[in-house]
């Protein structure tokens, strides 16, 4: 496998919000998932990661949050380590995560959801509700519905909301139109395209190839815990090898 066929340079050439570096990290003892895969979000940037079942995608959202321990490599935000940093300690340096499962606390209500994500500041809950229900205006008339009640499209919204209660300057989004019918798919899409259009940096890895390559400014395909190919999502959705090996057929109609 060719490794990274194109690296973009950022945006005014300022300096990465996120850089991972070589990331080597795993569940078990020994069994490596990541081994030394590498990716940058620029500020304000939208990027993608796609590639096959078990090529580490979720694996990396995980290491970058802390949620896993990393054995090698590095990770930097706005270019401090913060390498084997616990979760907790990321959000509060403005990082926002949304895990693929159990994204939501399904006996409390939206409004309990969304407070969560103001733990660490209580008085701005009113001020981020408004903010965060101009994005998703469905959830201003469930504010006391609860969550478990809601469809899995509709918990998907409350979950990026949450995420976006802390006001993160990058976003962690693990597969978020997994399991969705269309229409929400469509509606998850669209959001991620408002929330970075109003400035929050977005790290998206999906299932859905070929949607997030439509959508994202750059693009990293990961195979086998490594990086594969790295491009525009416009070069990589052109790319005739990407097409064969990840897209299928389909691409080369649409």
């Amino acid at each position: 496998m060719t490794p990274d066929r194109t690296t973009q340079p950022r945006p005014n050439g300022a300096p990465p919000v996120l850089a991972a570096e070589d990331v080597v990290a795993g569940y078990l003892p020994g069994v490596d998932v990541l081994r030394g895969c590498s990716v940058e979000v620029g500020p304000g940037e939208l990027v993608g990661v796609i590639g096959p079942n078990g090529a580490g995608k979720s694996t990396l959202a995980k290491a970058v949050f802390g949620l896993l321990r990393i054995r090698g490599g590095s990770v930097r935000l706005h270019g401090e380590d913060v390498t084997g940093r616990p979760a907790h300690e990321l959000v509060r340096r403005g990082v926002g995560y949304v895990p693929q499962l159990q994204n939501v606390f399904p006996a409390l209500t939206v409004e309990e959801n969304l407070r969560m994500g103001t733990y660490l500041r209580p008085r701005a809950y009113a001020a981020r509700a408004r903010a965060v229900e101009e994005i998703f205006p469905v959830l201003a008339d469930r504010r006391k519905q609860k969550a478990g009640s809601m469809s899995g499209g509709e918990r998907q919204m409350l979950a990026m909301a949450r995420a976006l209660m802390t006001e993160p300057r990058l976003l962690l989004l693990d597969e978020p139109s997994a399991g969705l019918s269309p229409r929400y798919q469509d509606q998850v899409f669209d959001r991620v395209k408002e929330i970075n259009g109003a400035g929050v940096a977005v790290l998206m890895v999906e299932q859905n190839a070929r949607r997030c390559l439509q959508i994202c400014a750059r693009g990293y395909v990961l195979d086998q815990g490594r990086n594969a190919y790295t491009g525009t999502g416009a070069d990589l959705l052109r790319d005739a090898k990407v097409i064969e090996l990840y897209l299928g057929t389909l691409a080369r109609v649409r």
